[in-house]
């Protein structure tokens, strides 16, 4: 074949009008559909729970108002004169996550920093996993543990601690969510970079205060995010909270009393008892909308936080 005719047959070869080209281009282009379609999917997922959860709670606001809601401090929606004060449960929710992130936070953060900067890397590859299976524990199993194991352990040291109380159920979500943090804490520091440990070393600076004086201060934009991820699942944890809190809508702060959060109450009155429409179905919606706009706040901080800390290192 002479040099002409190769030439010739590379320039067809290589216009749009090939078959061969255009088929490529044809199966790029349904891949970077079937692509788009996967990520657009999670974004209209999460506007029709929106619009789903909005729907149905302005009729609510129609026989309720927003004072009442947002500043009674009685939630009783299935008595025979009902009330509809959100803080009751509002008030169990973030206690319940006050206790769990006090037990998952500093565990969570120093099992990362076990497992980046002290445990040799083939102890980790055993240990991470092990460390994650508790996150595959059924979550009605914690709430039986809280309820049967930690509520009776902790009545010997609060003799009078209730059967039902938000202390037993705050500890075991704490404990439930330590694989979150630490996982996604260890994989914050591993990503810093090894000069800056090299630096510290260099400078005369131990292990411990290299892992918590450099790499966390340096890590902490992913740090961030492990925290945002646990306090939103401990805000929307349900099970244990159910069966070990007692869901009784009291506007307490104190950790012995048993209380409600709104997951449990929505666990609670979504039996198919109440008829459509009404306005203690409709409670169920404004609860779930009280509850993402909660968790919404929650991760605006942290997208806050994780560009500051990032902007800063």
């Amino acid at each position: 074949m002479t040099s002409s005719a190769l030439v010739q047959k590379t320039v067809s070869f290589t216009s749009a009008s090939h078959p061969a080209r255009r088929m490529r281009r044809m199966r790029e282009r349904t891949i970077e559909f079937l692509l788009l379609l996967a990520a657009s999917s999670s974004i209209f997922v999460t506007l029709s729970i929106v619009f789903i959860l909005v729907a149905e709670s302005l009729p609510f606001f129609q026989h309720v108002s927003l004072r009442e809601f947002l500043t009674s401090t009685e939630w009783t929606p299935m008595f025979y004169d009902p009330k509809f004060g959100i803080l009751p449960l509002v008030a169990g929710t973030f206690l319940t996550t006050l206790i769990a992130l006090l037990v998952a936070i500093p565990m969570g953060t120093i099992a990362a920093v076990f497992l980046s900067e002290y445990l040799p890397s083939r102890a980790r590859e055993i240990v991470k996993p092990a460390l994650e299976l508790l996150a595959a524990v059924p979550t009605v199993v914690y709430g039986f543990f809280a309820l049967l194991f930690v509520t009776p352990l902790l009545q010997k040291l609060f003799p009078n601690l209730a059967s039902f109380n938000v202390l037993s159920a705050g500890l075991v979500i704490g404990v439930m969510i330590i694989p979150y943090v630490s996982s996604l804490a260890e994989d914050a520091m591993r990503a810093v970079p090894s000069h800056l440990r090299e630096a510290s070393f260099a400078m005369g600076a131990t292990r411990f205060q290299t892992s918590f004086r450099v790499v966390i201060p340096a890590g902490f934009s992913g740090l961030t995010s492990a925290y945002i991820l646990g306090i939103s699942r401990a805000i929307g944890e349900t099970m244990v909270v159910a069966i070990a809190a007692g869901m009784q809508p009291n506007l307490t702060v104190n950790p012995l009393e048993p209380a409600a959060t709104i997951t449990a109450f929505i666990v609670q009155v979504s039996l198919g008892d109440l008829p459509h429409g009404s306005i203690g179905y409709q409670s169920i919606y404004v609860a779930g909308l009280t509850l993402l706009i909660f968790t919404l706040t929650f991760n605006l901080i942290g997208f806050w936080l994780r560009k500051k800390f990032r902007e800063a290192y």
